[in-house]
């Protein structure tokens, strides 16, 4: 990995001290580096294209440069900004991208949902004319890499890249903070929903640790995996398909969300209140973290879900629960009020036990959710 130090260092050096972005495990070095030194000068967005805007909106006031950090699966985000905002035939402002390079090669062999973003994570760039540099674990490779993109920012008030292979930003291990701000752990939420709820329920779990402690309670509890989908990419979805489900079938279906993935696209909570769907319990398992690329804090914990979610058309229980009593409680009220239900479950950070990678073929298995549902 790159000496932080010395990236922040040179950053600075050149007059590149605001940054804004969506963490990623490619870049953990980085974005803990950040909090930790600059926490006036970082801030962790709800996506990517808000970081974009977020940086514009700094440029214009000061002059100068930001710096945007992003997994590549958020260039789909950002390429709408990119593209109509900041672009140099609109307002011209520049910037620079410090994108992590999820599925490079056969850096992923057991992710396909990496696999085309890998592919394209350069490509996407060349079509918005944003030129780059591909990192390597180099301080001086880095630092003349540095100079250019903001020579390049300034003398052509344009956006510039940097790309960044598995390794150079990031720490090989990932530490596992367990915090006890709430008594439960995200995998003891699960199974008490998966107690508490009919057999037949279809669950929808969204990326990262919600996907990865539902295939592994299956297989603890020794029961099949044909009524899950395991949202392993397209982070911010898992409640859209879990409602789309849920809009055409009667059985009851369930979105294991996440703090972050909510608010990355908060507005598909909207939804409900547009559509009939008392079978659908949306749960946010609220961690106030980004704890699947490292343990970043996020707006979770900050914010009123349980208002949100009812000026969105959802039935609540009036307030969060932090304990398996009210989440049964909770769970056992919603299912009978003929209306979409909205729970905001309060956790603790950290992991219940250590996990492998879910490793499973993605065909076989979304495949079988859909014999499941069709009969």
């Amino acid at each position: 990995m790159l000496d932080q130090k010395k990236v922040f260092e040179t950053l600075q050096s050149h007059g590149v001290g605001y940054y804004v972005g969506v963490p990623d495990s490619y870049l953990n070095g980085f974005c803990n580096y950040a909090i930790q030194h600059y926490p006036d000068k970082n801030i962790i967005t709800a996506n990517e294209g808000n970081a974009v805007a977020l940086a514009a909106g700094h440029y214009l006031a000061t002059k100068e440069i930001p710096l945007v950090y992003m997994q590549n699966s958020g260039e789909g985000n950002a390429v709408n900004p990119l593209a109509s905002l900041v672009d140099k035939d609109v307002y011209a402002v520049p910037m620079i991208l410090l994108i992590g390079w999820r599925g490079q090669g056969d850096s992923e062999p057991n992710h396909p949902q990496h696999w085309r973003q890998g592919e394209i994570t350069a490509s996407i760039l060349d079509i918005l004319h944003i030129p780059y540099s591909i990192l390597t674990d180099d301080n001086e490779e880095f630092a003349r890499a540095v100079d250019k993109a903001v020579k390049y920012c300034r003398e052509e008030r344009g956006v510039y890249a940097f790309i960044a292979p598995k390794g150079v930003m990031a720490d090989p291990d990932k530490p596992n903070n367990v915090d006890d701000t709430y008594p439960m752990s995200r995998e003891e939420a699960i199974e008490v929903i998966l107690d508490h709820m009919p057999a037949d329920t279809i669950y929808s779990a969204t990326t990262g640790r919600a996907t990865r402690e539902l295939f592994f309670l299956r297989e603890k509890r020794n029961e099949g995996k044909e009524h899950d989908f395991l949202n392993v990419g397209s982070m911010g979805h898992a409640s859209s398909v879990a409602l789309g489900i849920a809009l055409s079938t009667d059985r009851p279906v369930v979105a294991l969300d996440g703090d972050s993935a909510a608010i990355m696209h908060m507005g598909a909570m909207t939804m409900v209140s547009k559509v009939s769907a008392p079978n659908f319990l949306h749960v946010i398992l609220n961690n106030g973290a980004h704890e699947s690329v490292g343990g970043q804090p996020s707006a979770g914990h900050l914010l009123d879900w349980t208002s949100i979610a009812e000026a969105c058309g959802y039935e609540t229980i009036g307030h969060p629960v932090t304990n398996k009593e009210e989440l049964v409680e909770a769970i056992e009220k919603l299912r009978k009020t003929g209306k979409a239900g909205f729970i905001d479950c309060r956790i603790h950070k950290g992991l219940a036990r250590k996990l492998p990678p879910i490793i499973f073929d993605h065909r076989e298995a979304i495949d079988n959710l859909i014999n499941d549902l069709n009969g």
